[in-house]
C-alpha cells in the first residue's frame, strides 16, 4: 500500500482514536476524582471516617479494576448501547473506555491524596477548616502535581485500551492495525500504525511531566493553608525550635 493510499486512512483512525481518548479521559476525571476523595475520606483516620461505605466503594472500584478490558467490552454491549444508540464505532467504545478508565483513576487520586502533607490538614482544621474547605483548599491544591501525573498515567493506558477497542469494531488505529495490517498482511501499514501509537504515548508523556515539574516547582510549603483563611496567616507545620537557655 502506498503513502497517497494510507494518509487518509491513518487521518481519519487517528481523529477516531483522539476522540475515544479524550472523552473517555474526560469521564474517567469527571467522576474518577470524586470517587478517589470519597475513598480517601472514609478511610480509617480520616475526616469522614466510615468503614463501611470505604469497603463497599472500595470494592465495587477493585471489582471494576479486575476484568479484563476485552471481556468489559463485550459485557457493557447491552449498557452502551443503551446509553450512546451504539455498541460499535468510536462513539460505543468511549463507553466501556470510560468505566474501565475511573476505578483505575479514582484508586491514582486515593494515592495521590494521601501523600499530602497530614500536618497541613491539621493545621487547617486546627484553624477552623471544615471537610470540603479542606478538600478543594488544602487537599486537592497540595496534590495537583500527583494528580496530574495520574491523569497521564491514565491517558496513556487508555491510548492502549482504545487500540483493543478498536479490534473489535471501536474503530481507530487499532482497528486499521487488525483490518489491514493483520487480515490483509498489509505490514508497511502494521508498522505505521504501531509508530503513530508510540508516538502518541511519548508525546502525552512529555507533556505530563512538563506540567508536573512546572507544578512541582511552583508549590510552597503551607500556601494553601494560608488561602483558606484569606492568606493573612502563615502556617508552619514543623516543630519550633527548642529555647536557647539563658546566661547565668
Amino acid at each position: 500500500m502506498s503513502w497517497t493510499e494510507m494518509r487518509p486512512l491513518l487521518l481519519d483512525n487517528t481523529l477516531d482514536t483522539l476522540f475515544m481518548v479524550w472523552w473517555s479521559a474526560f469521564y474517567a476525571v469527571l467522576i474518577g476524582i470524586p470517587v478517589g476523595v470519597l475513598l480517601h475520606l472514609t478511610d480509617r483516620g480520616a475526616m469522614l471516617q466510615n468503614v463501611v461505605v470505604n469497603k463497599v466503594l472500595g470494592a465495587i472500584v477493585n471489582i471494576g479494576r479486575s476484568f479484563p478490558f476485552l471481556i468489559l467490552i463485550v459485557v457493557l454491549i447491552p449498557f452502551t448501547r443503551l446509553v450512546v444508540g451504539v455498541s460499535i464505532g468510536p462513539t460505543g467504545a468511549v463507553v466501556p473506555l470510560a468505566i474501565a478508565a475511573i476505578p483505575f483513576f479514582a484508586r491514582l487520586v486515593e494515592a495521590a491524596l494521601r501523600e499530602v502533607d497530614h500536618g497541613l490538614v491539621e493545621a487547617a482544621q486546627a484553624m477552623g477548616g471544615g471537610t470540603w474547605t479542606i478538600v478543594f483548599k488544602v487537599l486537592l491544591p497540595q496534590a495537583l502535581p500527583a494528580l496530574v501525573a495520574a491523569v497521564t498515567t491514565t491517558v496513556i493506558t487508555l491510548i492502549g485500551y482504545s487500540a483493543i477497542a478498536g479490534a473489535v469494531g471501536g474503530g481507530g488505529l487499532g482497528n486499521l492495525a487488525y483490518t489491514y495490517g493483520y487480515q490483509q498482511y498489509e505490514t508497511s501499514l502494521m508498522i505505521t500504525t504501531v509508530v503513530e501509537l508510540i508516538v502518541l504515548v511519548t508525546l502525552v508523556q512529555l507533556l505530563g511531566d512538563l506540567v508536573v515539574r512546572r507544578l512541582a516547582g511552583r508549590g510552597s510549603r503551607g500556601t494553601s493553608v494560608r488561602r483558606v483563611f484569606g492568606g493573612s496567616r502563615r502556617v508552619r507545620t514543623e516543630e519550633p525550635a527548642p529555647a536557647t537557655s539563658e546566661a547565668a
